[in-house]
Parts: C-alpha cells; sequence; structure tokens
C-alpha cells in the first residue's frame, strides 16, 4: 500500500520528499533507502545489474507503507543518467535529495591493476557521480533547492595500500563535492559527503578475511560501522538547510 506521508520530525512538509540513491539495492544503498522512507521521503532506487536486489529493496519499503520504485541506469554513462532523473522528475514532478552511493572496487597492487579496471572504477565511483549531479542540478535549481550528498571513503583521504583505484576516485569525489559547492550554493543546493567507517556489504565481503580484521582492529572502538548508523546521520544531514561542502568523517579512525 502506497502512501505520502509527511516528515513529522523536523515539522511538516507540504509534499513528501522524492530521494535518488544511487545503488540502493543492498548494503549502504539500502539501509539509507529504508531510514529515508521512514522519515516519510519517497525512494527512487537506483539499480545497473543487481535488479531483484533492487526490487526488493521496493518492496521492503511499499510493505512497511511507503512509496518507492527501481529505476535502470549506468551511472557511468551521461545518456542512462539523464533518462534516469527524467523518468524520476516526471513521475513525481520532484527530486529533492541525491544520493551517490554508487561504487566498485578493484583492488590490487598498483603496478597489476589492469587498465580497464582502474577505468571502471573511475568511471562508477567518480564520472558516475558527476554525470548525477550535472544531471540533477536543472531540476533542483528549478525547484529551488536541493542536496546532494556523495558517499567517498576514509581510502580518499588516507590512502590504502591495494587500493589505488578506489582511493583515487573517492578522493576525487571528495574535490568534486567541495567544487559542486561553491557553484551551487546560490541555487540553494547543499553539496556534502560523507565517509563511512568500514562496513560489511557485499562490496566489501570480497576483502581477504585478514584484511577485514586488519581495518577493524585500527578502529579507535575496535568495531565495523553499522549501516543503519550511517544512514541515520545521512539521513539527518539531509535536512540541514545551512551546512554545505563538507566532508563528515563517521569512522573512529583519525585522519
Amino acid at each position: 500500500m502506497k502512501s505520502h506521508l509527511k516528515h513529522k520530525e523536523k515539522g511538516t512538509a507540504s509534499s513528501p520528499r522524492v530521494v535518488l540513491i544511487t545503488g540502493a539495492s543492498r548494503g549502504l544503498g539500502r539501509a539509507m533507502a529504508l531510514r529515508f522512507s521512514r522519515g516519510g521521503c519517497i525512494i527512487a532506487v537506483n539499480y545497473f545489474q543487481s535488479k531483484d536486489a533492487a526490487l526488493e529493496t521496493v518492496r521492503s519499503i511499499m510493505e512497511a507503507g511507503g512509496e518507492a520504485d527501481s529505476f535502470y541506469g549506468d551511472v557511468r554513462l551521461s545518456q542512462d543518467v539523464t533518462s534516469m532523473i527524467k523518468l524520476v522528475y516526471e513521475r513525481w514532478d520532484s527530486i529533492d535529495v541525491l544520493i551517490n552511493n554508487a561504487a566498485i572496487t578493484r583492488d590490487h597492487v598498483l603496478p597489476k591493476i589492469k587498465i580497464g579496471d582502474w577505468e571502471e572504477t573511475i568511471a562508477t565511483n567518480l564520472t558516475g557521480a558527476f554525470n548525477t549531479i550535472r544531471a540533477v542540478t536543472k531540476f533542483m535549481a528549478k525547484k529551488g533547492g536541493g542536496h546532494i550528498v556523495n558517499i567517498s571513503s576514509w581510502s580518499g583521504v588516507k590512502g590504502k595500500s591495494g587500493q589505488a583505484s578506489y582511493a583515487a576516485s573517492k578522493a576525487g569525489l571528495i574535490g568534486l563535492t567541495k567544487s559542486a559547492a561553491l557553484e551551487l550554493g546560490r541555487f540553494h543546493i547543499k553539496v556534502n559527503a560523507i565517509l563511512p567507517g568500514f562496513m560489511k556489504t557485499d562490496m566489501s565481503g570480497s576483502l581477504p578475511e585478514f584484511l577485514q580484521d586488519e581495518t577493524i582492529f585500527s578502529n579507535i572502538l575496535g568495531s565495523a560501522q553499522d549501516p543503519d548508523e550511517v544512514a541515520e546521520f545521512v539521513y539527518n544531514l539531509s535536512w540541514m538547510d545551512h551546512i554545505s561542502g563538507q566532508v563528515f568523517n563517521l569512522d573512529s579512525r583519525v585522519v
């Protein structure tokens, strides 16, 4: 059963916010989709290869009384992104929040990174965010504002052995965040970045167990990050009206 809920935690709104989350079929993306839905938002679930998982995210939202739909799109391709965002806007006449969460990792020591893996990582993690920001800007500006949250990484700040392509893409995403915030502020479009802690998701699950343990051990609190906690932070940040161009570290490793 679909419903247009109003936000009750931070005041009422004339209509529910529309939130587009890339890579929202699983992991942190799904956690954010569910959290925003509980806050009364309409969720546009983007996916590329994980159609069944994306549909499961949509089903979970709708069974809880929310409203959502899935939208195919390869964020690496500007034409895919333009088409997807147009469909979302035509469906709900608004895009209030964009969360750039889609990401991949192709870990290897630098001399052995294949050119194709480097290009695919940069294209997905960095160019994908560039494509979505560029495409969504006119719709947010037309409405009078919006909020863009880019999911970066600790690796983009400190680097990590064996993650040259991933770290480079996430560092680039921080630079993109700061530049976009400067350019889009006049339209009252906020742009911020998040550095989640290490989370045990499908993507991190491909790492050897000893590397996962090593990452958790380097954490001051000695524990992995909870995707629901990150989702809660992003949800609350999206309501902040006077914060832009910032990078929020949600890890407990010291920068």
